[in-house]
């Protein structure tokens, strides 16, 4: 059995009642367990019900970060390699029906970028690209990966789905992490999202994580797209996935990130509006859940929401980054996949975090120890 199946036990309209019926006494239950959380107290800990108790929860989820995390947030940075992509998809500027210039850096290309991002004194990367497996698929992949493996201490990225044989090459070759968002765990609503190219096979998509994990991937990075859809429901759907992929694949380890709707050119409209006071919810509601998931914030945050969350939950931040191919030195004003909201540099994040009485961690050393 594989997740899809699993998934298929529930429904969308069932899920939401359920979490929508959530009380405040069933919240008072779960930030008062003493045991591990299960799926009816994140289904409370998300719930309208629990807006009350979000100091009780900010707190908690505190206390529980620095048990496992200590007081550390590690850094990271994307490099995007790529804007070409054979997808249609409604929210993202790399769409194949958005007329823009296509862009996929030579290796030396790629070096430039990695000069500007080694000064700024990054170790560890994150490799995107678009979804066009001609252009930029495995070989294209093998052959960046043995580039840059020399300057980085810890290479993920973040690509179109592979099979299980392919995930197999790309760990041989030193990939440490991959991010695979399902974008919307709403199997009708995902598809009038991406109505044209691979990504529209929703049933390929969700069953990534299971081929990632039979491929031994170090780690998987989960989340949805929040705004496609409500989000409660969706979140409850990544709680679902990430408890069975730790349950069967327990030699990973997990991150969930929290990417809300960001403009772009000719961009989609949120369905749904995520505040500020309910994203603080849900990463505390995440951390109450999962004391060992690693939970990730990226610069499509503005600064005064990120300055505020770092005791909260978080443990890696993005910081300095560029969503277009060459975005650092080698073609600056291209297209970007979305709007950036902090701008700031590593270095001014990284003042804000020990500021803030906690250590801005450059190389994650987990690779070195086992």
């Amino acid at each position: 059995m594989d997740f899809y199946q699993v998934f298929q036990q529930y429904t969308w309209d069932e899920i939401r009642e359920s979490i929508y019926q959530k009380t405040p006494q069933d919240v008072i239950r779960a930030l008062q367990k003493s045991g591990k959380r299960d799926l009816e107290d994140f289904k409370a800990l998300i719930s309208p019900a629990a807006t009350g108790f979000l100091e009780e929860m900010a707190q908690l989820s505190h206390r529980l970060t620095q048990k496992r995390f200590g007081k550390t947030i590690q850094m990271y940075v994307p490099l995007y390699l790529s804007n070409e992509c054979q997808n249609i998809c409604t929210y993202c500027g790399f769409s194949f029906d958005n007329k823009i210039r296509r862009k996929t850096l030579t290796e030396e290309e790629i070096l430039q970028e990695v000069a500007v991002l080694k000064r700024m004194g990054y170790e560890h990367v994150l490799l995107v690209t678009g979804e066009a497996n001609q252009t930029v698929g495995v070989p294209y992949l093998q052959k960046v990966i043995q580039l840059i493996k020399p300057y980085f201490s810890q290479i993920s990225i973040e690509i179109q789905p592979l099979d299980q044989d392919e995930y197999e090459i790309l760990v041989a070759e030193g990939v440490h992490a991959v991010l695979v968002y399902q974008e919307t765990y709403h199997e009708e609503d995902y598809k009038k999202h991406h109505p044209k190219g691979k990504k529209s096979n929703f049933q390929y998509r969700i069953q990534t994580p299971d081929r990632l994990g039979k491929a031994g991937i170090h780690k998987m990075g989960l989340g949805v797209l929040i705004g496609l859809e409500d989000w409660r429901v969706d979140c409850f759907f990544t709680a679902l996935h990430l408890r069975y992929l730790e349950k069967l694949y327990w030699q990973s380890t997990y991150s969930i990130s929290f990417p809300r709707l960001r403009p772009f050119s000719g961009g989609l409209e949120p369905k749904v509006e995520m505040s500020d006071r309910e994203l603080v919810q849900l990463i505390c509601a995440y951390r109450i859940f999962d004391e060992e998931v690693e939970l990730s914030i990226s610069t499509r945050e503005n600064e005064i929401f990120r300055d505020n969350i770092i005791k909260l939950g978080i443990t890696s931040m993005s910081a300095g980054s560029k969503t277009n191919p060459g975005g650092y030195v080698v073609e600056p004003e291209s297209l970007e996949q979305f709007e950036i909201s902090d701008e700031r540099s590593p270095q001014a994040i990284a003042s804000v975090i020990q500021a803030q009485g906690y250590e801005p961690v450059w190389k994650n050393w987990d690779r070195l120890l086992q």
